[in-house]
């Protein structure tokens, strides 16, 4: 495979950053592993409602990142600042009204979502879900103002921010949590173990500061990205529409797949906390070994979105086939490493001998299944970027609410092959959406919309 050194210069800081989002989560769970099988169950439970709320701004990054790209790829700086500006007060506004609608119902959403989990586990998932979801604005913030300067080719400045972000939530989080007590010129400075509140706290307060940064950054302005100023605002209704267009069909597709993911987590809670921890365990190292499949799905937008802004389909193409083609070479060298140490790997999480045993084997599964992810994946965030959203919407609708769900239950309740079962339907959804995305690529309805 050739290297092409203009892609790597954009896909190699999304990847160093996309390893330490990675570890933002990673060392919550490994800390919160450690206080009991518990605590790292109630991580795994609200982490899957977070996801299923953050999708939300993670469409309109989406959506932001394409608009902007594309007006990028025409030479339209003035509109790419404008469109900066307008994602940025949506983000604020939906998530601002997102966080207070889920604020009220929290305790019925913990109670019926996960109302066969013990007693313990409920109590500490509804815990942890009153920190994290306040910090929601902050993310779809960061999330937004992160595509924005993707979409404008600058992804160092994303990767330093969250390598800061992700030293603040390991130091406190690792204080927070097991509490410290400092001999400082004589006098004892301390606070108690905190437990899991301690694990919230401290990735609310990484992520307030990184929300921070990045609009510091945005302020100031860089070579071509400056939002000089939010107020007096006023709505551009044509801009939004473009964002949105991207944004709600992209939205939608990640509320219901993930919306098909929390239903899948359901069938795991029926299975005992073992599962749970299991589930959550494998989840963690499987987001660890994604990361190079991830960042490239960030530059396949960003890059996609450029080319055809450009009306250089042809490049377009030929760029999202060689990151697909990358991220499997990738999968396979992080399977290579992950295989032989998939026990070692799930013993830092935890030291429950029955949770080590089954997260192995999940990971050991799944490092083979790895190599068909691109194809889902990959191809469906560089459509995103030429704007073909309501083709990556259906296809994940099927892929996950006929395939996943309905073969995960069958595998694993049905048939009790447990929380390995859930993961084999998993990987046939992944099969069937990358077959789909093959064949829309072999086409040119994919490259035929219009997005500014």
């Amino acid at each position: 495979m050739i290297i092409r050194k203009n892609v790597l210069s954009l896909a190699i800081p999304i990847m160093i950053e996309q390893t330490f989002v990675m570890l933002l989560g990673v060392c919550n769970t490994m800390m919160a592993g450690h206080i009991g099988k518990e605590a790292v169950s109630a991580i795994g439970m609200v982490d899957s409602i977070n996801v299923l709320f953050i999708s939300f701004f993670s469409a309109l990054s989406v959506g932001a990142t394409v608009v902007v790209a594309q007006n990028i790829g025409r030479k339209n700086i003035k509109r790419a600042n404008e469109t900066a500006r307008q994602a940025i007060m949506s983000g604020i506004i939906i998530s601002t009204l997102i966080t207070l609608l889920i604020w009220i119902f929290r305790v019925p959403i913990i109670n019926v979502l996960y109302g066969s989990a013990e007693a313990l586990v409920k109590l500490d998932a509804k815990l942890y879900i009153e920190f994290t979801l306040l910090t929601y604005p902050f993310i779809a913030v960061e999330q937004i103002a992160n595509g924005i300067l993707r979409g404008c080719g600058d992804t160092k400045t994303p990767m330093h921010i969250t390598i800061f972000m992700n030293c603040i939530n390991i130091i406190l989080g690792y204080m927070l949590i097991y509490g410290m007590n400092i001999n400082f010129l004589g006098t004892n400075i301390g606070f108690p173990s905190l437990g899991i509140m301690g694990a919230a706290i401290a990735i609310a307060v990484a992520r307030l500061i990184g929300t921070a940064l990045i609009i510091f950054v945005l302020a100031r302005g860089t070579k071509i990205i400056k939002i000089r100023k939010i107020f007096p605002f006023k709505f551009d209704v044509e801009i939004q529409k473009g964002i949105f267009n991207i944004g709600i069909p992209a939205g939608v597709e990640q509320l219901l797949f993930n919306g098909g993911k929390l239903i899948v987590q359901v069938f795991i809670v029926t299975m005992g906390t073992i599962s749970i921890a299991s589930n959550s365990v494998a989840g963690s190292v499987f987001t660890m070994g994604n990361v190079p499949g991830n960042a490239l799905t960030l530059a396949a937008t960003a890059l996609v979105g450029q080319h055809i802004g450009r009306g250089d389909v042809k490049e377009a193409k030929s760029v999202l086939i060689y990151l697909a083609e990358f991220a499997t070479v990738s999968s396979l060298i992080m399977g290579i490493i992950f295989v032989p140490l998939a026990s070692v790997i799930s013993s830092l999480y935890t030291n429950n001998a029955a949770v080590i045993h089954l997260s192995a084997s999940l990971i050991r599964i799944n490092a083979f299944a790895m190599l068909i992810w691109p194809l889902s994946f990959i191809f469906s965030a560089g459509l995103k970027g030429a704007g073909d959203t309501k083709y990556t919407m259906i296809t994940s609708v099927i892929g996950m609410w006929i395939f996943r769900i309905i073969t995960g239950y069958l595998l694993g309740v049905k048939l009790g092959l447990g929380v390995n079962g859930i993961w084999l339907g998993m990987y046939i959804d992944w099969i069937v959406r990358g077959i789909l995305y093959c064949f829309r690529l072999h086409g040119d309805k994919w490259y035929r919309h219009k997005v500014i």
